[in-house]
């Protein structure tokens, strides 16, 4: 039973499903092709009409998100299985200013982990990168893809996703329309028996709640396993009895501890807030991120989440979109909520999010590569001298955030291994390393 259980499920449902800060480290991981070797283009993935045997990836088998293939799969999940869009609408895309410069490449920094000194370029391929733009005063100075990532494609968000969920959630209670101190069934009461019935908006939306649910995938019988295969939207076992949808999982979810006395990153977290979003604003999270912000942004392409068996976009973590878009997004947030002309988040929100939440409770977590950071409204804030703030998913997926540097950082990556333990230390140096540089030479 078991075995069949695992081969059904997906693992793109559980990698996806959270930034999971993982205690093995780069210098742990097994010896993977570097990311020369493991180019996807080069490996010539799905190419051919059909594909050689070797070079053929599927859903089904969980083939695809092995590595290397994984790194032709992020850029390509709506090949592979269902999804939902978030359309753009169709007016006129609004230009991002251009002012590249020669100079971001040569930028030194020391990583956290001891290793030598490197450069912002020689960090893109030690962290994977498929894809990374940098935006300075609204302007991209700086635009890079790799492998079979264009600047007209998607990839996936991973759970940089909870942090654009985050933005819908605030801005829902922001409008009055979602009182944060009220527990999460006065909203939705199915919900009233799981361990979330007496959790509150607020600890939803800072991840403080306590729960049983285990994201450790070395277990069979964690409790992500579980979600996993809810999410799955492939056909089910023959014998299988557990909850089908993302709906019915959250139903099950039992409590653990205390509500609000630490911090536990868990992705089912976020997938309640889409489910309290979807039932106050009568839309579901891709509908209403299309309606109250994709088409107001501008956007040059449509986005999409990726969905289960019943079409419930998967809110902890199936976002996609394009580069360029996602940096959008971070300017919008960058500029107190306003783009294009307009407010399209509520500028309380983002003074929210970069005042942190609480740092004892994000303490308790153990994250050493992080001491002093904050989560809120499902943002990871640094409290550095600058006040960056960063949205972060598996594999290496970021908006990286610096207000005083008037800075945005967008990457996409597949990075071998899924932790963030893995990037951070020649990730975080190197996005305040070109903060510096950017405040140090304006132009």
């Amino acid at each position: 039973m078991l075995k069949t259980r695992m081969q059904r499920t997906s693992i793109i449902t559980i990698l996806l499903a959270c930034s999971l800060y993982s205690s093995a480290h780069a210098d742990d991981k097994p010896n993977f092709p570097d990311a020369t070797a493991s180019d996807p283009a080069r490996m010539g993935w799905m190419v051919g009409a059909p594909p050689p045997p070797d070079r053929t990836l599927r859903f089904e088998d969980g083939s695809y998100f092995q590595f290397p293939a994984i790194r032709w799969s992020v850029s390509n999940f709506r090949q592979l299985m269902p999804t939902m869009n978030v359309s753009r609408g169709l007016s006129a895309p609004v230009a991002l200013p251009r002012a590249l410069r020669n100079d971001i490449d040569d930028v030194r920094f020391m990583p956290l982990n001891g290793k030598p000194g490197m450069t912002w370029q020689e960090s893109l391929a030690a962290n994977y990168t498929d894809g990374i733009v940098v935006l300075h005063k609204g302007r991209v100075v700086y635009e890079r893809y790799f492998g079979v990532l264009k600047a007209d494609g998607q990839h996936g968000a991973m759970s940089v996703t909870k942090s654009v969920i985050g933005i819908m959630g605030a801005t829902l209670v922001a409008e009055g329309r979602i009182d944060a101190g009220k527990r999460v069934a006065d909203y939705v009461p199915e919900l009233t028996q799981s361990a979330f019935g007496n959790a509150t908006i607020r600890q939803v939306l800072d991840m403080t709640t306590g729960l049983k649910f285990s994201e450790d995938y070395a277990d069979p019988n964690a409790e992500v396993w579980a979600h996993a295969q809810a999410g799955n939207p492939l056909p089910k076992p023959r014998d299988y009895t557990g909850p089908r949808s993302y709906y019915e999982f959250m139903q099950t979810v039992q409590p653990q501890g205390q509500h609000g006395a630490a911090f536990g990153y868990k992705t089912v977290n976020t997938d309640v807030l889409g489910w309290v979003i979807a039932r106050v604003s009568g839309r579901n999270v891709a509908e209403l991120l299309s309606e109250r912000i994709w088409r107001r942004l501008g956007a040059e392409q449509d986005a999409y989440f990726t969905v289960d068996s019943i079409g419930t976009p998967f809110a902890g973590g199936g976002f996609n979109a394009g580069l360029r878009d996602l940096a959008r997004f971070g300017e919008m947030l960058r500029n107190n909520g306003r783009y294009n002309g307009q407010q399209i988040v509520p500028k309380s929100v983002v003074d929210d999010i970069r005042r942190g939440g609480d740092k004892e409770a994000f303490a308790k977590a153990g994250y050493t590569l992080l001491p002093g950071w904050s989560y809120r409204n499902m943002w990871w804030v640094t409290h550095n001298e600058d006040g960056a703030y960063t949205a972060r998913g598996v594999h290496g997926q970021t908006i990286y955030i610096d207000p005083k540097a008037e800075m945005v950082i967008v990457r996409f990556a597949s990075n071998p291994v899924a932790g963030n333990a893995a990037n951070d230390p020649t990730s975080l140096p190197a996005y305040h390393a070109l903060a510096q540089h950017l405040l140090a030479h304006p132009r």
